[in-house]
């Protein structure tokens, strides 16, 4: 064989491996302005793996095996290498991407925890307390507990930290931080202790907590801290702005959030447990249309199609009690036909109860829709574990049976075959949560993460950032650039069609997809020719 037909057959058989991704339509048809534009990121992503992750060496052997500085390089664990990502030219290039949808997201996590301590903080009804009196020694081992109260139920104490607080007493929340003793850092070393809270740390995900069960009990734990204050009808309503306005900045410009319905009510300005889900839902579609007014008189209004919302509760729920959410859920979509997008189970798959249990209630809640005459599709979370063949993974044959839209986190799909063949055949999408499911243990890094394995074989895509408030990736242009820098086959072009496919995918109807497409692609050839005249410039 002439070295001219091997190069040639090896040149085919790269062809007919990568003739399934789900990038390989575009790319064989691209304008000369991607091709420059894909080509300037990939220079740029090459000339950083050497300048900024010090992938230059040429062999093992140039590695001193007793060298114990830590390790860096593309996509490696996100809480360490945030800072260092922040500052490439290739996150900046991504910040400006044009990035289509966010469709896994849980309203819950998805505003700064600093930004919702300062609303709390704002808010004269919010308390907060310990179960001891914080001292210096025990202030890392003690969590905070946030309530809104009505003023009958108001105490004269001022301060978590004073010697004569005893604990589990109810203190004004902008009261306790302002008292927060000084040797525990006063004001600031109050809000570090709340934000401990609310947010994981390297060292827990790295360290303490290096392992799937123990780093889902302080995230769900997370959840249990912030939900009084999230659920609080003055600050939800300011929260859920400040999450689509800060979304819109990053590029995204239709949202999918999951809302967690597993309390049936929440607190009102008064501090009593009193506004019910309808109220949840006239709350956020005024702010969605404020925020489009809002972006309309600034002349953007292109740049935000809107937002739905999918009704979740929790897996903790009993199959007969999940009846009660199913038919709220119903009836919310009757009177929110548009602002509904689907219904969802949530939680930790792992030791949660699976699909399975709830298939009796499900099944009638398809029946039901056929009598009502609506249609509330599912759109479930599974496989969202490292198991094979364990209920969670389980959870995937489920979840099909049961006609999803799409499919949370999919993490075990690549170890199903004819799974994937029938998300091609459906038409299913793959919700996929990169950073989310480094942090969470269930990958090291990028580079070990499954998500090739669905691109390659023609399983569509969208990009998501799951619970960005407790992970510190606001937006989605992390999750972007972590996927970006862990394939050398992924380019541009890639994550143009993920920002498509999350168009495509989401809950909107053909019309409005096709006007939001058209939006898109009116944002992403001015991004393109940025990134070919920002090369000219700094060259």
């Amino acid at each position: 064989m002439s070295l001219e037909t091997y190069w040639k057959q090896r040149e085919q058989l790269i062809r007919e491996d990568r003739a399934q991704r789900v990038d390989t339509a575009r790319i064989q048809s691209l304008t000369e302005l991607e091709k420059r534009a894909d080509r300037i990121v990939r220079d740029v992503r090459s000339a950083e793996a050497k300048s900024i992750w010090a992938m230059d060496s040429q062999s093992i052997f140039d590695y001193n095996p007793e060298d114990a500085t830590p390790n860096v390089f593309p996509g490696m664990a996100f809480l360490t290498a945030r800072e260092t990502v922040m500052k490439t030219r290739l996150f900046q290039i991504l910040s400006k991407m044009p990035k289509g949808a966010l469709l896994h997201i849980h309203l819950d996590a998805t505003v700064n925890a600093q930004v919702l301590l300062n609303l709390a903080a704002a808010q004269p009804n919010m308390h907060v307390r310990a179960s001891a009196r914080l001292t210096i020694r025990n202030v890392k081992a003690i969590l905070p507990e946030f309530r809104a109260l009505p003023q009958s139920e108001f105490t004269d104490r001022t301060s978590l930290t004073d010697a004569s607080y005893t604990g589990n007493e109810w203190i004004p929340l902008h009261k306790a931080r302002k008292t927060f003793d000084e040797t525990l850092g006063g004001a600031d070393g109050f809000d570090s202790w709340c934000i401990s809270a609310l947010m994981i740390n390297p060292s827990e995900a790295y360290g303490t907590h290096d392992m799937p069960t123990k780093i889902w009990a302080k995230f769900s734990n997370i959840f249990r801290i912030s939900h009084p204050l999230v659920y609080y009808a003055p600050i939800f309503e300011e929260y859920i702005r400040l999450f689509l306005l800060s979304s819109v900045e990053d590029g995204i410009s239709f949202l999918e959030p999951r809302i967690n319905f597993f309390h049936k009510t929440m607190a009102g300005a008064d501090g009593t447990e009193n506004i019910s889900h309808r109220e949840w839902f006239v709350i956020f579609e005024n702010v969605v249309n404020g925020v489009k007014k809002e972006l309309r008189q600034q002349g953007r209004e292109n740049e935000f199609t809107g937002a739905k919302i999918i009704y979740t509760t929790v897996r903790l729920v009993a199959p007969e009690d999940l009846e009660w959410y199913l038919e709220d859920c119903l009836q919310l979509k009757k009177e929110f036909p548009h602002l509904l997008a689907g219904f969802d189970l949530v939680g930790h798959e792992d030791s949660l109860r699976p699909l399975i249990d709830y298939i009796e209630p499900l099944t009638r809640f398809v029946e039901r829709q056929k009598e009502l005459g609506i249609d509330v599709p599912f759109i479930l979370h599974a496989g969202e574990t490292l198991g094979d063949g364990n209920a969670p993974d389980m959870n995937l044959y489920d979840a099909i049976l049961l006609g999803t839209k799409r499919i949370g986190h999919g993490f075990s799909l690549v170890k199903h075959p004819k799974l994937m063949d029938i998300c091609k055949e459906r038409d299913i999408a793959v919700e996929v949560c990169p950073i989310s499911n480094e942090i969470l243990r269930l990958t090291s890094s990028m580079p070990t993460h499954p998500l090739p394995i669905l691109v390659n074989h023609g399983v569509h895509v969208a990009l998501c950032s799951d619970d960005p408030a407790i992970f510190g990736n606001m937006g989605l242009s992390f999750d972007f650039f972590q996927v970006l820098v862990a394939s050398e086959v992924t380019g541009l072009m890639t994550l143009g069609e993920f920002a498509r496919d999350s168009i495509k995918y989401s809950s909107l109807d053909d019309a409005e997809k096709v006007h939001a497409l058209a939006l898109w692609e009116e944002r992403w050839q001015p991004f393109l020719r940025w990134v070919v005249q920002e090369q000219m410039t700094s060259n």
